[in-house]
């Protein structure tokens, strides 16, 4: 494993060791980790042991590392590793390590078992946040330590789906970053984390100066590269939600000729094309989208074969084709029935009735039938609804933008008005609502100074001219 310089960040952790290069490996480790980079970081800190074989805080972040962290639980191939770690880090710890480094290493000595079974980790983990805060009330000005705690209490929480910010687990664990941050308001860590707190609640513009900072907190760590994209795309900051994930695409690439670190190169492709599409950047959205593709194509997600059908049945019947659209509607149908996957976290059940619901009603809309077509839309609407917050939603548009466009052609302004600005609730800023939210004012004889200045503003970096809300 080499050492990396240029692509790491500033962030060092001072340890018990003379050794220059066990030093810089463990820095390397402690920055992938915060990174999300499992791998890496395990070789690492291995890397560091082997330049400092009494370094016992070195192996207390192998151990580290071994352990669940936010997007997975550790695996029952994986404990044992982290167990030999952390006992190896304790029997050298009493000679080698400070005062603050036994301290983590014994909170971290009660997260490993013999037996681990990940079904059952909470056995471990309640303990470990428990030694945790104890570490963090002893040392407050340890940074490393307070991100650690909340990390700690964060894995007790469900990963996925929307957080009430109002519960006290989330309020305990708010705190936490937040006393950190109130310290260094760069932490690498706790800003990673205080991003994937926040964003899925009602008040994601909390981590706002985070997202500002950390894009470059480790410029070769792709997924930090991201991580701002997820406050951007609750806030509606679309073009910078693009510039970052073109930042960690290109990190990606690095990867291969060992300049960076490669981290979720296709979750960081989603997000930009996602973030693309919003910001009416279809050339960026369609590369991503090719290049996701390729990346792909040969696993993971079925459910992206009837996606491409539903694309295909919508072109089409833009050609004219009723009778295709048709064919691909009923495979949308029957396929939405009786649907059991996931497209990553959300009922591919959901995500194909969606879809069918655009489709059915851009059918009827082409026959002139505008009250089923604002009926299907609907039913779009309510598939839409009922997923899960994901980061980022599996469709790059919205039901809305289909649902308020109908209701134009109806002449039901008022109505549309309404869809638009529920839409917007959902993605500020975007030029697709923005534009139909305009012409319902318009319709209505209310025209907005503001909403026509939001609309440039955001429609400013597309290479896309619209004429409706829906493509």
């Amino acid at each position: 494993m080499p050492l990396l310089p240029k692509a790491l960040g500033k962030f060092a952790r001072p340890i018990s060791s003379s050794n220059r290069e066990a030093q810089a490996y463990f820095n390397q480790g402690f920055q992938l980790e915060y990174a999300f980079d499992k791998v890496d970081a395990i070789r690492s800190f291995r890397e560091a042991e082997k330049r400092d074989k009494d370094c016992a805080i070195c192996y207390w972040g192998e151990a580290w590392a071994w352990g669940s962290y936010l997007n997975g639980p550790m695996q029952a191939n994986e404990a044992p590793f982290a167990l030999a770690a952390i006992r190896k880090a304790r029997h050298l710890a009493a000679h080698h390590a400070s005062v603050e480094e036994r301290a983590l290493i014994d909170a971290m000595s009660v997260r490993y078992v013999e037996r681990f079974d990940p079904e059952k980790r909470r056995e471990q983990d309640i303990p470990y946040a428990e030694a945790m805060r104890k570490v963090h009330e002893k040392f407050p000005q340890d940074l490393d330590a307070g991100t650690l705690y909340g990390e700690a209490l964060f894995l007790l929480e469900p990963r996925r789906g929307s957080r009430d910010i109002h519960s006290p687990n989330v309020q305990r664990i708010l705190s936490v970053f937040e006393g950190v941050l109130a310290i260094d308001g760069r932490h690498v860590g706790a800003c990673h984390l205080y991003i994937h707190l926040t964003e899925a609640t009602t008040e994601p513009g909390r981590a706002e100066a985070c997202a500002d900072s950390i894009g470059n907190a480790i410029p070769g760590a792709s997924h930090i590269n991201h991580m701002p994209s997820h406050t951007w795309n609750r806030l509606g900051r679309w073009g910078d939600s693009v510039r970052a994930n073109i930042q960690a695409w290109h990190s990606d690439q690095k990867a291969a000729i060992g300049e960076a670190f490669a981290i979720y190169p296709s979750h960081n492709l989603h997000m930009l094309l996602f973030a693309a599409s919003m910001d009416g950047q279809g050339a960026i959205a369609m590369q991503a989208a090719r290049d996701y593709d390729k990346m792909e194509r040969d696993h993971v997600y079925p459910i992206l074969a009837l996606i491409w059908n539903f694309g295909q049945g919508y072109a089409r019947l833009r050609k004219g084709d009723k009778d295709a659209a048709r064919a691909s509607l009923k495979r949308l149908l029957d396929a939405a029935a009786t649907a059991s996957g996931t497209f990553r976290f959300n009922s591919a059940r959901n995500v194909l009735g969606a879809l069918s619901g655009i489709l059915e009603g851009e059918i009827y809309r082409a026959d002139g039938d505008l009250d089923k077509a604002i009926t299907a839309f609907q039913h779009a609407v309510a598939e839409e609804d009922a997923m899960m917050y994901d980061e980022p939603e599996p469709l790059p548009f919205s039901a809305r933008h289909w649902l308020g466009a109908v209701l134009l052609e109806a002449r039901d302004y008022a109505n549309a008005e309404r869809v638009y600005r529920e839409e917007l609730k959902n993605h500020p800023h975007n030029g697709w609502s923005l534009f139909g939210l305009r012409a319902a004012l318009e319709g209505q004889g209310r025209p907005s100074t503001e909403v026509e200045k939001d609309f440039e503003a955001s429609w400013a970096r597309s290479d896309t001219w619209i004429r409706a809300s829906r493509f």
